[in-house]
């Protein structure tokens, strides 16, 4: 996966099917996102995605694809 920046759109796969949202930001240091701990750092980013339906989490890059 090229690297993503804010504001691609991308699409993932989830339990309920195939999600869609967009980027909002590279994580590359450990980060808490509601109550849970995100491992990522610089060699194993994460990305931050808002959802069409306004959840957030965080996704690896080889979870994503540019919708």
């Amino acid at each position: 996966m090229a690297d993503l920046k804010k504001g691609d759109k991308v699409s993932w796969n989830s339990h309920g099917g195939t999600a869609h949202g967009e980027v909002e930001k590279k994580l590359t240091s450990d980060t808490s996102i509601k109550g849970h701990t995100v491992r990522a750092s610089k060699d194993d980013p994460q990305y931050l995605v808002e959802s069409d339906n306004g959840g957030k989490a965080a996704h690896k890059a080889s979870a994503l694809k540019k919708a």
